[in-house]
Parts: C-alpha cells; structure tokens; sequence
C-alpha cells in the first residue's frame, strides 16, 4: 500500500485596507497589523474577535482552491508511480488503461441528434469535427476520473489540510436527530428554489441510510427572486408553533404548492388548528425570525441556495448523495480524534 500524506497550513496572506504602507508594522504584541484606522492597528485576531464571520467567505475560497490543487497533486503522484511500477511513460500508461478503453466515436445519426442540441446557427458539416472532439474529450475526462478513482482506492492518501468551520447558531432551531450527533449538518435553504427540491431525495436518504449519527437543521434564506419562499417559511415555522415543523417542511418539499390557500391546505392536510395557523401567517408572526437566518446566511457569505454546513465546513450547491456521504464519512472518521464543535 502506498502512502501519500498532504500536510498543508491554511495560510492568510496580508491584508491592507488602509494605510498600506504601514500595515505590516508590528503591534505592541509581536503579531503584524493588517489595518490601522485613525493610528489604531489591529490585527487578525483583533479583526476576527470584532467580527468572527468577516474572513469566513474569504477563508473558504481559499481553502476549496487549496483542495482542488490538491487532489490535483494526488491524482499526479499516484499515475507517475503506477506509470514506473509497469514500467510505462505516464502517457503510455494513460493509453493502455484510459484511451484504450474508450468507446468508437457515435454513428452520424447519434452526432445529428446531438447537434439539433447545440446552440449554433453553423450548419452541421461546419461543425461536426467540433463535436466529435468534445465527445472524445468528455469521455476521456471521465475514464481518466474512474481510472484515478481505482488507484487511489488502492493507496492510503490522508489529505491533513484542515478546512475552515464556522459556527453556526443552534438557537431557536429544530433538531431532526439526535443532539449529540457526532455530525451536525446545516442547510440554509428556499422552499422554492428548484435546487433546493432536486436535493431533498439525497438528504432523505442520507438520514435514513446514517441514522442516530446525523443532527439535521433547516435554516431559512428566501431569495428575493422566488416570490412565495418568503411565505413558505413562515408558513413553516407557524407548523413548528404547533409541533409539526419537519412534516410540514417535508410536505412542502413534497407537493411544491407554496400559494398562501395552499399553504393553508397543507395545515390543515397535517391537522393544526386552522385558525391559529391561518393567524400566524396572515399576520407575518414569524418574519423576525426568517430575517434573521437570512440576515445569517449573508454574514456567513452565502450566495445562493441549497448551502450546507457540516460540522461547520461549507459545501454549496446541490451536491449528489456520493458528495454528502463522502463528507459525513469524512467527518465520522474524525469524530474519534477530534473534539466535537461546541454549538452555540
């Protein structure tokens, strides 16, 4: 078995937002000012004592690009070694066990068919060669992708590199799983938004596949665009007034009808008091607190819907079930070593 161990700091580089040319002169404490204002310096820790989510978007980008350069790395080191272990140049093995595998290139008819899918106004002649090398190159990406994922199922790689957490609030929220869970995941979410529904048939089968293992959280941020997601978590949150928060959650994932009559429908479909419903949604009852998750989510620097924090470590977009696993998996395997984040 092979091992390849990664061990990289998280590294901040200097800021300067005022003051430039003094910004890298020490305070009192030894430790470099990345900003002074009116003669005052303070430093990173100063600035993140103030505000502890202000760098957290900042540290986040960094972190993804650190990854993804290192997996990059990975997939490099374990070819070059497979390459010298048969004996082979790196592009003869890349021929023997990815090119030669790939499929003959489709029929004219199939090529027709994909270009009526292509936006062009050339005519197909013109652009036939074009999208015969695309095909070949998109099948060549994904059995170099499957080939990477067979060795490194065969080595030991430990990618050290530590990514940053935020801390998320836990208050006023509603825990579906334990409290205790050694996985605490967060999903800041828009009960309209396409994304967030498409996601929902993974996260059920996540809970279900690592149950007692995983504390789940929703965590409301309506984009100004959808305009019955507003109402829909407000909605959501008069259910959870009456103790029926997860079903209705579940039920408006389920039937997509986010109008206030259906809204109230799926109330009563669920047997709350109609009434107190009905007042609490009429009147905006709830709407302090879906400002602020959002207001939340925007400190927390997040662009858009479905974003998700487990243990703290932000992933964003609709991931695929493997991608969720993966990072439960990975956090399960630290729980053992590694202190639990506090919740606030």
């Amino acid at each position: 078995m092979r091992n390849v161990f990664l061990i990289l700091g998280v590294l901040i580089a200097p800021l300067s937002l005022l003051a430039a040319d003094k910004a890298a002169d020490l305070c009192p404490a030894g430790t470099p000012a990345i900003l002074e204002i009116n003669g005052t310096k303070l430093t990173l820790a100063d600035l993140e004592q103030k505000d502890p989510a202000a760098l957290f978007p900042a540290r986040s980008a960094y972190y993804d690009a650190q990854r993804k350069a290192i997996e990059e790395f990975v997939g490099k080191e374990l070819i070059e070694e497979q390459a010298k272990r048969e004996h082979l140049t790196v592009d003869q093995l890349i021929d023997k066990h990815v090119t030669s595998t790939l499929p003959k290139d489709p029929p004219e008819e199939a090529l027709h068919v994909y270009y009526e899918g292509v936006d062009t106004t050339q005519p197909y002649e013109a652009v036939r060669d074009q999208i015969v090398a695309a095909i070949r190159q998109r099948r060549m990406a994904k059995a170099k992708a499957a080939y990477l994922q067979t060795l490194r199922s065969q080595a030991n790689v430990a990618v050290l590199l530590q990514a940053p957490r935020a801390d998320i609030s836990m208050k006023n929220v509603v825990l579906r799983g334990p409290a205790q869970a050694p996985v605490s995941i967060v999903e800041y979410a828009d009960y309209e938004c396409p994304y967030c529904q498409q996601i929902q048939p993974a996260l059920s089968k996540l809970e279900k596949d690592y149950d007692g293992k995983i504390a789940f959280v929703y965590k409301d941020f309506p984009l100004p665009m959808h305009s019955h997601a507003q109402k829909a978590a407000e909605a959501s949150r008069c259910a959870a007034a009456q103790g029926k928060y997860w079903e209705y959650h579940d039920l408006l994932f389920s039937n997509k009808e986010l109008e206030v009559p259906a809204l109230k429908e799926s109330a009563r479909k669920l047997n709350l008091d109609d009434a107190a419903f009905s007042k609490c949604l009429d009147s905006g009852a709830s709407a302090d607190g879906i400002k602020l998750s959002s207001d939340e989510a925007q400190t927390l620097g997040i662009q858009g819907t479905p974003t998700f924090f487990i243990n703290g470590h932000m992933f964003s977009g609709a991931l695929s079930y493997d991608r969720l696993k993966a990072a439960v998996d990975e956090e399960l395997g630290k729980a053992s070593s590694q202190p639990q984040m506090a919740r606030r």
